[in-house]
């Protein structure tokens, strides 16, 4: 029986063409329909309501944006196989499959010293197994083991669909109009050249357009002072948990599979030898969980997890120079009467750090542009480039959040 395409009604691209058999199987497995249950962007729908958007959407986008790039790269006359195309796409398709809940928000403090790109590597292999090897290809692609490198460039790269996507995605769900870019201009404008991804001349301000919509995003949204506040309350919660289990006081998780990693945090080895139960964890086990601690006899766990419930989010106060330790010991003193605490657990409710955005970084990334002339240069070095200003350096803050 021959395959009949599929399509998929995206918001953000229309209709997305589901073209061969084993993409549709993949999608249709139990590990990557665990992405439906894992939100985009944690905790940002708590300042932008509509970003509920889950990784499963973000995966969709990247396979529609891939299948377009690989399009406009065989146009240009770049040689691309059906195997490599199909390669190509399932790699981007899983690329994210390895998440755990809340995505970034909760790695390695759920599971210690757990990368999400290597819980991916996992999976995918796991399911090659499964598939008979026909996800080799991709596993190399997403390694960067494959001959071709432009292909893993368009996975995990300065110009990967993964950075399109989300960048197009998520600013249309929180409605930051800052995040729009022209990831369609972006595609037409590809080429490659002795075996890397480029871009042509003519797409210069595409690209610049893109980089500074990627440093607005980030200050606005996904460092945003109240999403902060959000996910750094849920390691706080979790961190309890653990640091309850370890005292040997009942706390019970909503499911199986998150008690389990709650108590068996092993890195990446737990999760090799139950990969079915880490992928039965998703953002409802922790949700519910957190639910239900809300009235746990800890007075810690319970009060961090009704702040987080009632969306009563600690305070945040950002600025350029690290705060002074009087602050932060008038308001542990403050925290530690309201609350009848010990000085060594004010920590749960007061605390500092950095947060830190690069537009470009100069001695890492490299984004390359082709002239019509044949030669190459690194955008940074472009006459009149926007990146060559103030953009290209690093932007630091410290912060101090707290109770209110």
């Amino acid at each position: 029986m021959s395959f009949v395409r599929k399509i998929i009604n995206d918001p953000v691209y229309g209709f997305i063409t589901i073209d061969h058999p084993l993409i549709l199987s993949i999608i249709a497995h139990p590990y990557y329909q665990r992405l439906r249950r894992i939100h985009q962007m944690a905790f940002a729908h708590l300042v932008y309501p509509g970003a509920v958007h889950s990784r499963l959407h973000h995966s969709l986008g990247t396979y529609h944006l891939m299948s377009a790039a690989l399009g406009e790269l065989k146009n240009k006359g770049t040689t691309i196989t059906p195997e490599e195309e199909l390669g190509a796409k399932i790699a981007i398709l899983l690329h994210d499959i390895g998440h755990g809940p809340y995505s970034h928000a909760l790695e390695n403090e759920l599971i210690n010293d757990a990368r999400h790109e290597d819980i991916s590597l996992l999976i995918m292999q796991t399911m090659n197994d499964e598939y008979e090897g026909q996800l080799q290809t991709a596993i190399d692609i997403f390694r960067d083991e494959y001959p071709k490198h432009f292909f893993h460039q368009l996975v995990s790269g300065q110009l990967d669909v993964d950075r399109m996507d989300y960048l197009s995605r998520d600013s249309f769900f929180t409605g930051v109009a800052e995040g729009v870019i022209s990831y369609d201009r972006i595609l037409k404008m590809l080429v490659v050249k002795n075996d890397e991804l480029m871009i042509e001349e003519k797409g210069i301000y595409s690209i610049e357009k893109f980089l500074v919509a990627r440093r607005l995003m980030y200050w606005q949204v996904y460092l945003h002072k109240a999403v902060m506040s959000a996910e750094m309350l849920l390691v706080k919660i979790i961190r309890r948990a653990k640091e309850l289990l370890r005292a040997g006081v009942s706390t019970l998780a909503a499911t199986d599979a998150l008690n389990f990693f709650l108590n068996n945090s092993d890195g990446v080895r737990s999760i090799r030898e139950h990969l079915d139960m880490f992928c039965n964890l998703d953002d409802y086990d922790v949700m519910c969980t957190i639910k239900n601690w809300s009235n746990h006899p800890d007075k810690i766990l319970s009060t961090l997890c009704r702040c987080l419930v009632d969306r009563k989010l600690f305070k945040i106060r950002l600025q350029a120079e690290p705060f002074d330790e009087r602050i932060i010991n008038e308001k542990k003193c403050e925290v530690s009467q309201r609350l009848a605490i010990s000085d060594e657990d004010t920590g749960y409710f007061i605390f500092t750090g950095e947060a830190i955005n690069t537009t470009y970084d100069l001695s890492d990334e490299r984004i390359d542009i082709l002239f019509k002339d044949g030669s190459i240069r690194d955008i940074s070095q472009i006459d009149n480039a926007l990146i060559h200003q103030q953009l290209a350096g690093p932007v630091k803050k410290y912060y101090i959040c707290y109770l209110k």
